[in-house]
């Protein structure tokens, strides 16, 4: 598809738009905007950045770009890790940074209307000051909740809480035409034909502009405590969390890491884990109202632990021990990916073959003769997995590591999982897509892309080609 360009004229009429202050073609921003945060990819420079304040304003935007067929791309904070923000065929950015307002915050209904640009640290601690709680969690809390929308980010409290579309009850969006659609609301429950809604959650930016979001509270949780349980062997660990929720307990996360990426963390942080000698652990997060009902789950938990072969139940129930525990663990991608020559894998497979999952990964990293260590969320089989460079040279490098994602990937399907859990496929992985999808889903995809954007400008080459 041949796009038309960005000339002086069309810069006149976005300054008319968005003001001058909110509109730049100087080299240093378009640098800055040129990448999120995927490893190993080069940054892709925009021919303007555009700061629209209102869904007015981005209408607007969005018509002119459409008669003009110039491609847009939206952006939060740019944290995303599958270049799904980054403009890989130049045209506009659209930074959603001044459109950060917490609108509305309804107590008597638990639920919140959110500008896109708002950033979830900031939401989070605005509802937790009123008793509330905001449960979706992707682990880069500085993240904006229009990019949560997109990929329909996971994250760590997964396990008895869901991904971002279990939260989202009205989206307000803009389609490239410039028309505002209201989808959704307040109302919990509704059943009217398609809902467009969803579709639009996990769409990574390619169907319209999200502008305003309304999302569902709830109960801030009493108290918390952490289990950090060391295992010699990934396979009892794993059982053991088959075993937890098969006896219907649901801890707020169970997450699952390799001793490497311990070591990687304590080394680039340099703090210390609790224990760092086994070979994996779980790190499980409880939560209660009552003392008691508390100290009863995490019994019940370490019970099945040990009974499946744990070294030992290390318990946190003190703040400070815990926040050491999961800010260790929110910086595992940070210490192995900024620290060296790493590529990120981003699969989710049944809960229950991760062990296998993970046993796989070890034979493909032996016959490839590149490392890769492992860690993710045991609770709903999410696994983020991280090829090393290590000594290779840069030919072997090069060579060996197309070989050894499209191996992962393809396993990670053969258990019955799929290319990605919650990053989103952005352009970095959409390559792989096709591994788990149907030829027959990518072209009713393909339509409904179509449908909704028939010029194909919003955040073209991702997804799919």
């Amino acid at each position: 598809m041949e796009y038309g360009k960005i000339d002086n004229q069309v810069l006149e009429r976005l300054s008319s738009i968005v003001g001058e202050a909110n509109l730049h073609t100087d080299a240093p921003t378009l640098e800055k905007y040129s990448r999120d945060e995927t490893p190993l990819v080069e940054g892709s420079l925009p021919d303007a950045v555009v700061m629209p304040a209102s869904p007015e304003e981005v209408s607007e935007v969005l018509s002119l770009a459409n008669d003009l067929k110039i491609p847009v791309t939206f952006r939060g904070q740019g944290t995303g890790l599958s270049c799904g923000a980054v403009p890989i065929l130049g045209g506009i950015l659209m930074v959603f940074e001044r459109m950060d307002r917490i609108l509305e915050i309804d107590e008597e209904n638990l639920m919140a209307v959110l500008e896109p640009g708002v950033v979830l640290l900031v939401f989070r601690e605005a509802v937790e000051k009123r008793g509330l709680f905001y449960p979706a969690d992707p682990g880069e809390r500085t993240s904006a909740i229009g990019g949560n929308v997109g990929t329909n980010a996971g994250g760590m409290n997964g396990v008895k809480y869901g991904k971002t579309r279990d939260y989202i009850l009205g989206l307000e969006v803009v389609v490239p035409s410039g028309e505002i659609l209201s989808l959704g609301g307040k109302t919990v429950k509704r059943s009217m034909g398609y809902d467009l809604m969803h579709l639009l959650i996990g769409s990574e930016g390619t169907l319209a502009a999200v502008t305003k979001v309304i999302v569902k509270l709830v109960k801030l949780p009493g108290i918390f405590m952490t289990l950090y349980v060391p295992f010699d062997d990934l396979h009892h660990a794993v059982d053991s969390v088959c075993d937890i929720l098969r006896k219907r307990i649901t801890p707020t996360a169970i997450e699952f890491v390799e001793r490497d990426a311990i070591l990687l963390a304590e080394e680039h942080l340099d703090r210390k884990m609790p224990h760092d000698e086994a070979n994996a652990y779980l790190i499980i997060r409880l939560e209660a109202d009552k003392e008691d009902d508390l100290y009863e789950e995490a019994e019940a938990v370490s019970e099945i632990c040990t009974d499946r072969g744990a070294v030992d139940v290390l318990v946190a129930d003190t703040p400070e021990t815990q926040a050491r525990i999961w800010d260790i663990r929110s910086n595992f991608y940070e210490a192995v990916v900024k620290a060296r020559v790493a590529d990120l894998v981003d699969a989710a497979v049944p809960p229950a073959k991760i062990a296998d999952f993970m046993h796989a990964v070890k034979e493909i990293s032996k016959e490839h003769g590149m490392r890769i260590i492992g860690y993710g969320h045991a609770g709903d089989g999410n696994i983020h997995l991280h090829p090393l460079k290590d000594r290779l040279t840069d030919e072997e490098w090069e060579r060996k590591l197309p070989q050894v994602m499209e191996a992962i990937y393809r396993r990670a399907a053969e258990f019955g999982g799929t290319v990605s859990g919650e990053h989103g496929l952005g352009s970095a992985k959409k390559k792989y897509a096709p591994i788990a999808l149907s030829k027959e889903e990518i072209e009713i995809m393909r339509g409904i892309k179509s449908v909704f954007d028939p010029n194909g400008i919003l955040n073209p080459g991702k997804v799919f080609d």
